[in-house]
């Protein structure tokens, strides 16, 4: 065993090195060799046994070289039975009509191997390639295929030693030239390529056949009207009189496979427009699939529900966009291009389908906002009557019995307004835009806010009020908010003064002013803009003030901030004026 075990090293040794050299070797190189072999076993007369082992060298190197499957894949049984089946069939059958369909498949390959090729190196390779395989083709199998008409002398002479110099050329050809061969294929083109080179060894037979014309006559007649029908072709694809071509025929039909799509796209966008379910409008869009006569039924499925449309078939097709699954089911296989337009069907319901969730979402927070912002300002507002009530309060607590009589007085003024503003409030929760839209003069607004606040030492200044409609709602809620925060600022810094300033002319501005300390830089900036932090309640009554300012068509700011000095403002715009008048 001591003496074996050297030996097997060694040998697995040189086999490791050897697939190491087969890696290295270029697609290019196993090319020409291949279409060596491929001369050997067809030109060169030999007997059975040798041209079918040449036969057999060739299809190896045809598997070394193919671009269809990578050499490091591993090949299934379904697909390894075509090729030995192929492999049997060139070596088995001794036929020249057979070596001409390999020929046309094999040029079907070069081309399109040659067509994906961006390097100059490797599509040279390739077009020596191709002209070698004509070259066989049609001054080698194709005069044997006809009853084995004689070549002349020369024509043999050059096919049998004069045309092995091509694949020459390719194996000798620079391997760093060689190397980046794309391993995509134009399989049109290939495609076009096969069919054209068939068409061309039938479109002979049939010319001898029929007029008994010599082979090189017929070659050319065969040529020529080859040559006469491609450009025929051509100008039917794209021509240049105005009107559509079979291009833009081909590509419509491929896109919309008839108008039943295009009409079952234009009811989609109609749909989405009048319904508002996700569920729903899948459920109505997947009803009104009767015009596509290629599907036959099948299911959904999305978050909040399920269903089934049409009839069961045997086949069906699954795709799933934006959390929308659909599985179609169809009588027979879909077609490639019918199997694109499945894919672009479910795409489109799919975005639609996601952007009625998006809506729906949309308006579910609209409707959650809504509530929110309605809360704040009515916290806000009771909080503003419970200050009041307080205030009220604590003068009933700190009255004497000889101001009994006083505290009637105020209690008789002030408990009808609080009632009266808390039934509002309570109001709001109703019908809330229609409080927002009440006005009420300003003689009768400011004189009820001086009766709120006469008991808390503000100052009020204005000019000699008119009938100028105001937004009570809104002025309520801006003027409650600022003396409340003005007066509990007097609470932490006492001997702070408070004072309110009404201007209706030119335009209506509101001021309230104190000489307390300056807001910090970091809670005026943001004062506006979105809630701030606060020790007394949410940070949020500024904020949803400037809000409501902003939907009746005010604007409140911060005027000034300075320390002895720090002025709030709730200013009219020009439509707010043209509204009010």
């Amino acid at each position: 065993m001591n003496v074996e075990r050297p030996g097997r090293m060694r040998g697995l040794i040189w086999l490791t090195a050897l697939t190491a050299r087969f890696t290295r070797v270029t697609p290019g190189r196993w090319l020409g060799l291949m279409l060596l072999a491929l001369h050997a076993a067809v030109v060169f007369d030999a007997e059975v046994a040798v041209t079918r082992a040449f036969l057999l060298v060739h299809y190896g190197l045809f598997l070394l070289w193919q671009p269809l499957v990578r050499s490091e894949a591993r090949i299934e049984p379904r697909l390894a039975l075509p090729v030995f089946a192929m492999a049997a069939l060139l070596v088995l059958v001794d036929s020249a009509w057979v070596m001409a369909l390999w020929l046309a498949i094999l040029t079907g390959l070069v081309g399109a191997a040659a067509a994906g090729q961006s390097e100059r190196g490797p599509r040279l390779g390739y077009l020596l390639a191709l002209t070698y395989l004509l070259a066989l083709l049609l001054a080698w199998i194709l005069p044997q295929s006809l009853g084995g008409m004689e070549l002349p002398d020369g024509l043999h002479a050059g096919v049998r030693y004069g045309l092995p110099l091509l694949p020459l050329a390719i194996v000798f050809l620079p391997a760093s030239r060689q190397r980046g061969a794309s391993s995509t294929l134009d399989f049109v083109y290939g495609l076009m390529l096969s069919l054209l080179v068939i068409v061309l060894a039938l479109g002979v037979f049939a010319v001898v056949a029929v007029s008994r014309a010599s082979y090189a006559w017929a070659l050319v007649q065969t040529l020529l009207g080859m040559a006469a029908l491609l450009l025929a072709l051509s100008l039917l694809w794209n021509p240049r009189a105005g009107f559509a071509g079979l291009g833009q025929v081909t590509s419509r039909y491929l896109l919309s496979v008839g108008l039943p799509f295009e009409a079952w796209a234009r009811r989609l966008a109609t749909l989405a427009e009048r319904e508002r379910d996700p569920e729903s409008f899948v459920r109505d869009a997947l009803a009104d699939l009767r015009e596509l006569p290629w599907i036959r039924g099948g299911r959904w499925q999305a978050a909040r529900g399920e269903g089934a449309f049409g009839e069961p078939a045997a086949h069906e097709v699954t795709h799933q966009f934006h959390g929308l699954a659909l599985t179609w089911q169809s009588a027979r296989p879909l077609t490639p291009a019918l199997a694109l337009h499945v894919r672009l069907l479910s795409q489109l319901l799919g975005y639609f389908y996601a952007a009625k969730v998006r809506e729906q979402t949309l308006r579910e927070q609209a409707y959650s906002q809504a509530i929110h912002d309605t809360g704040a300002r009515l916290t806000h507002d009771v909080k503003n009557i419970l200050q009041s009530m307080k205030t009220l309060l604590a003068a009933a607590d700190t009255s004497t019995p000889e101001d009994s009589e006083r505290l009637l007085a105020l209690m008789r003024r002030q408990l009808p307004q609080l009632a009266n503003r808390l039934s509002q409030t309570v109001d709001k929760l109703k019908q809330p835009a229609e409080m927002d839209v009440a006005h009420v003069p300003a003689q009768m607004w400011w004189a009820a806010l001086q009766t709120r606040y006469e008991h808390d030492d503000v100052q009020f200044f204005a000019e000699t009020p008119d009938d100028t409609p105001l937004p009570q709602d809104l002025f309520d809620s801006v003027a409650d908010n600022l003396l409340t925060n003005a007066l509990r600022k007097r609470q932490s810094q006492p001997g702070v003064a408070v004072e309110v300033r009404l201007t209706l002319h030119p335009l209506v501005n509101l001021t309230v002013t104190d000489s307390g300390a300056a807001a910090p830089e970091h809670v005026a900036r943001n004062l506006f803009q979105s809630p701030v932090a606060s020790d007394f309640g949410l940070g949020v009554g500024l904020y949803q003030a400037a809000r409501q300012a902003a939907r009746s068509g005010y604007r409140l700011e911060l005027q000034d901030n300075h320390a002895g000095s720090v002025c709030f403002a709730l200013l009219a715009t020009a439509m707010a004026h043209m509204q009010s008048h």
